[in-house]
Formats: structure tokens, C-alpha cells, sequence
């Protein structure tokens, strides 16, 4: 017997539009913006990015039909996925805004053919696994009138006007060449997710599964695991749950698939040395500006001094101690304005790195982007700024940013992928998504990262867990069942070179290019190729167009059935 939970939402203008008939899953959008809005926004707009609209509705279409083509070349599904979405007005300030949001119109459990029992699971994968669409107007009591669809999703249509992010506004490109503004196809992949299965059901803040009847978790929960208590969600009391939610640092994802794809994806964190105990604290890695390297940079730290208070934010200039920061290491706090503006005035005065310290309890990771930005930057709790403003009063400290030699960003020391749970706990943020000191970023961080592409990254690798794609870790401990081969030809090179892979059958599969830090270099090759061997040349420059510097590099090959990696060294 199937059991489902259902809550209706209103509905408007439809009209839909099908995703390219390759998908290996088909997604529909569904549009319920009404006439001149939203989507129908007749505003004249240049074509931009790939994205080749005519006006801002179309583009903010084009942009949506883009995001579920990636997905439907990814996802495997019979039935078709169904998106309803509008442009509305959501909440904002002046500085912040809610982007969007998109989520399961409804949760299914106990059909025979679900993988897991006496779970709920997101409409769109409970339809996937059971090879029916349950969602069909007229049918097991939806009204005739209904759309049909497995996920509602809106998007901020204010963004950028005064009062809502002020300044910002949306890209609508696919290039993810979004400067100033917001990219709405990044946002979009992540809001999608969301509404397909990377979130739970059960309440962070009571521990309450969702009522049914009969309340029970979600297939979330199995995975969900506390290192404290030894325990996942599903195994967890109400108030250990609640106490799990905000267990920082100690709340993880156990499933085998992301656990192995975290060791080709995370590189390692970012970290301070000291010259008093502990020795060294970790930090996040900005998503601007070079990467830290092993080696690192060593200097004096000074806290900055401007000329407006609270004076160690670095938002004004010229610094009243901007003579003393050439060649040494900016302190700064979090604060009254972008990331990049403080970063940027640094560098202006000298300075060979930032330390930025949080304004509020816990840690953060510093977005933005500005190309011209060229030293790196730490980010600290607000307890290890404390600690290291003490220090640096006392006299001259001598301090190291680098990445750490033995911690991999995101990781618990279990070797389990780390999720988000702050505390204080944030609803619609905490559990349903990856910690903010994963490195690389991921999609699925709570906030958007300027550093993000169409990569879907470990997003795949959690929907492989749940259901959504075939295994592919078929030994003990993880990895996958088949390695394929994959090699380069010089090795060491002293310039162009190939990449060369060996595919047991035809699939879909990216090959990227990474340095030792897990920045992204280059896409080399993306698509279906056929089983057999291939050759992709490189270069040797990275995606700008510039020659990529001497050292370690690092190929991946990914794809539904294949993850292989290749280290490669380029030499002068």
C-alpha cells in the first residue's frame, strides 16, 4: 500500500515547455508567471552569455530550460519531471536577499517498488523509482485543474532593484560569467536539486519526522549521520535530533557514494600557523583570488587601521597604518561591506594575504568575485581572531597561511563529508546541505558562491546514495567496481600534452583539470564518447586563455559509471 502526503498549492498561467528529447531524464517547465511578469517580462534584452533571449522573460526561461537540461543529462528517469515556477517578490534588504526556493509539492512512501521502505521520498523520485507518475491531474485526488507538477519553485523577481540586494540583479547567462551580479542558471541547478531529493523532510528544530499519517523519515535520514552519538537521523530520538542539527563540525554524510567521490572532488583546508598553542587553526579559503598553497606565505600579521570606526574592517581607505602592511599580513574583521572591497584595499597597501576574522560566533567562507584580486585570503572563526588579535597586541607575530598538509576540507576525521548545522540552527539552511568548508565550493553550500560552474559535483554523488542513479561503488570501503584507465602522454611535460582515457562502454563523461589546491584549471573534454580510447589534447593554458604555472596538476574523469583520477606535473 502506498502512502502520500500531499498539500496543494495554488495555481496560474500555465504553459509548458518540454527539456531537449536527449535527456536521459526529461524535466518540464511550467510557467505560472501571469502576463507581462516573470517569465512574459517583455523588457528588450541583449543576448548574453550563450543565452541567446531577446527579452528578460525569455532569458529568465532560456536560463530554467538550461538548468533542467543538465539535470535530465544526468538524472535517469521514465517518467517526466515536472518544474511549476514564477518570479515573484521575495524577502530582501539592502545587502542580502532571498534568491529562491524550490521544493517537493509533494512526498510519497511504501510504494513495492521504492528502494527503501517506510521512508518518504521527494515526488519526482518516488515517480523515478516506481516507473509511474502519480502526479496526474484528475488522478489519486488531484483536481483536474492542477499542473501536475513534483516541484514549485519561485525566484526573487526584485533582486537588484533598490532596497533588494541593491545593485546586484540577475545574469542570465550560461557561461557563468556573472561579475557583479547573481547567477541565476548556478542558483538554479542548486533550487532544483533541492526539489528533487537534497533535502529532508524531518524538522531540524523539534526532531519531528513529518506527519502522514504516519510520520516517518525521510530517505535523507539513513544518511545522515552524528559522530557524537554514532547514530543516523533515523535511528536518532527527537531531541538528539534536535541536538544533532546543531552539532558544528559533527553532523556528516555516511553514504558510500559521496564519501568516495569526496576524495577526488575536496582538496585541503586552509590554515593558519602560529607561533603559540595549538600550533596552527583551520580557516575557509575565499572563493576569490589565488589559491593557498603548501608552502604557503609567512609574514608579520597586523590588524589594518582605517580611517572610519569601527576601524578594522578595512572598508575605507587610505589605511591609517597603510605604510606597515606592505609585505606583511592584513587582519581584518567581517563586516559592513563585500569581502572582495577589504581584500582588494589590502592588497592596495601591500599586504601579501588577508586574515579575515568573523563578527559572530562560528566560521564562515568569504565570497565574491573580482579578477583583479591577486593575494589569497583565510577566513577565521571569531574565537581564533580573538585568539590571534590577543597575540599580535603583544608584540610581532610571525604567522604562515597555507593549505593544511593533513586536513581535507569538508571532511570529518571519520572521512565522511561534513553537512551544515550552525548554531544557532537555521531553518531552511541547516541539515539539508554540505558545510561551508567544503573546498572546492559545491553546489549544495547554503549560500552561492561566485567559483561555481555547471558542475554538479558531489550533488551527483548524494543522489546516486538515495536512489536516483545506479551504484557505482561496488567493493568494500567504497570506489567503483570498474577503474578505468586514464594516463597522459608526456609525463613530466614541458608543454602541450594528451590526456589520454579507456571507456569499457559509451557514457557520458567531463574531464577537468585541477591544481594541488582543487581549484578548477581547465575543462578539457565533456559529452558522450564511445567505448574505447581517447585522446584530448592540452595546451598548457588555463581556462582564461593564460600559461598554466609549473607544477602538480590533477585530471579527473567523471561520469554515471566512471571516476578515475591522473596526476600529471608540467615543468619550465
Amino acid at each position: 500500500m502506498r502512502t502520500l502526503l500531499r498539500t496543494l498549492l495554488s495555481v496560474a498561467l500555465v504553459a509548458a515547455t518540454a527539456a531537449p528529447a536527449w535527456s536521459a531524464a526529461t524535466i518540464t517547465i511550467i510557467n505560472l508567471d501571469g502576463a507581462g511578469e516573470g517569465f512574459n517580462d517583455p523588457t528588450p534584452a541583449a543576448p548574453v552569455g550563450g543565452n541567446a533571449g531577446i527579452t528578460v522573460g525569455q532569458q529568465r526561461l532560456n536560463c530554467f530550460q538550461q538548468a533542467a537540461s543538465i539535470w535530465g543529462s544526468i538524472l535517469t528517469s521514465g517518467v517526466t519531471i515536472q518544474i511549476q515556477a514564477a518570479f515573484n517578490p521575495l524577502s530582501c534588504t539592502a545587502t542580502s536577499a532571498t534568491l529562491g526556493s524550490a521544493g517537493p509539492r509533494f512526498v510519497e512512501a511504501n510504494d513495492p517498488s521504492f528502494e527503501f521502505q517506510s521512508y518518504w521520498y521527494h515526488e519526482a523520485l518516488a515517480c523515478k523509482q516506481a516507473g509511474v507518475d502519480f502526479t496526474v491531474p484528475g488522478v489519486n485526488g488531484l483536481p483536474i485543474t492542477d499542473t501536475g507538477a513534483d516541484i514549485n519553485a519561485q525566484f526573487n523577481s526584485n533582486l537588484g532593484n533598490t532596497g533588494c540586494l541593491t545593485g546586484s540583479g540577475w545574469y542570465y547567462g550560461f557561461d557563468h560569467n556573472e561579475g557583479t551580479k547573481i547567477d541565476l542558471l548556478a542558483v538554479l541547478l542548486h533550487e532544483f536539486a533541492h526539489g528533487l531529493g537534497f533535502s529532508t523532510t524531518t524538522s531540524g528544530s523539534t526532531g519531528n519526522y513529518l506527519n502522514g499519517p504516519p510520520a516517518l523519515p525521510a530517505v535523507w535520514d539513513q544518511f545522515l549521520y552524528d559522530e557524537t552519538t554514532g547514530l543516523h537521523w533515523d535511528e536518532n530520538s527527537n531531541v538528539q535530533r534536535v541536538a544533532s542539527a546543531i552539532n558544528t563540525g559533527n553532523l556528516t554524510w555516511d553514504g558510500v557514494e559521496v564519501t568516495y567521490g569526496a576524495s577526488l572532488f575536496l582538496s585541503h583546508q586552509a590554515e593558519l600557523v602560529v607561533p603559540y598553542a595549538p600550533g596552527s587553526v583551520l580557516g575557509n579559503a575565499a572563493a576569490f583570488g589565488p589559491a593557498l598553497t603548501p608552502g604557503g606565505i609567512t609574514a608579520q600579521a597586523i590588524v589594518v587601521v582605517d580611517p572610519v570606526a569601527p576601524a578594522s574592517d578595512g572598508c575605507e581607505t587610505p589605511f591609517t597604518n597603510a605604510g606597515a602592511l606592505a609585505g606583511k599580513i592584513a587582519v581584518i574583521d567581517r563586516g559592513f561591506c563585500n569581502h572582495t572591497v577589504k581584500v582588494k584595499n589590502a592588497q592596495l597597501a601591500g599586504a601579501l594575504a588577508v586574515i579575515e576574522l568573523n563578527n559572530v560566533a562560528g566560521g564562515f567562507s568569504p565570497g565574491g568575485s573580482d579578477p583583479t584580486i591577486t593575494i589569497p585570503t583565510i577566513a577565521l572563526s571569531q574565537a581564533d581572531g580573538t585568539a590571534l588579535k590577543t597575540a599580535i597586541s603583544g608584540g610581532t607575530t610571525i604567522v604562515t597561511v597555507r593549505t593544511s598538509p593533513t586536513v581535507v576540507a569538508g571532511l570529518h576525521p571519520s572521512g565522511h563529508v561534513r553537512m551544515y548545522s550552525p548554531n544557532p540552527y537555521q531553518g531552511g539552511s541547516s541539515v539539508s546541505h554540505y558545510d561551508i568548508s567544503l573546498t572546492p565550493n559545491a553546489l549544495m553550500e547554503p549560500a552561492i558562491n561566485a567559483d561555481l560552474t555547471s558542475s554538479v559535483d558531489l550533488t551527483e554523488d548524494l543522489f546516486q546514495d538515495i536512489g536516483w542513479l545506479p551504484h557505482t561503488t561496488g567493493v568494500p570501503g567504497g570506489g567503483p567496481a570498474t577503474r578505468i584507465a586514464l594516463t597522459s602522454t608526456p609525463n613530466p611535460a614541458h608543454g602541450p600534452l594528451a590526456v589520454n582515457f579507456e571507456l569499457a562502454t559509451d557514457e557520458s563523461v567531463e574531464l577537468t583539470l585541477f591544481d594541488v589546491s582543487g581549484r578548477q584549471i581547465r575543462s578539457l573534454a565533456k559529452g558522450a564518447f564511445p567505448a574505447g580510447r581517447h585522446d584530448v589534447a592540452w595546451d598548457g593554458l588555463d581556462q582564461a586563455g593564460h600559461p598554466a604555472a609549473p607544477g602538480v596538476y590533477l585530471a579527473r574523469l567523471k561520469g554515471p559509471r566512471t571516476r578515475a583520477t591522473h596526476h600529471l606535473v608540467l615543468v619550465n
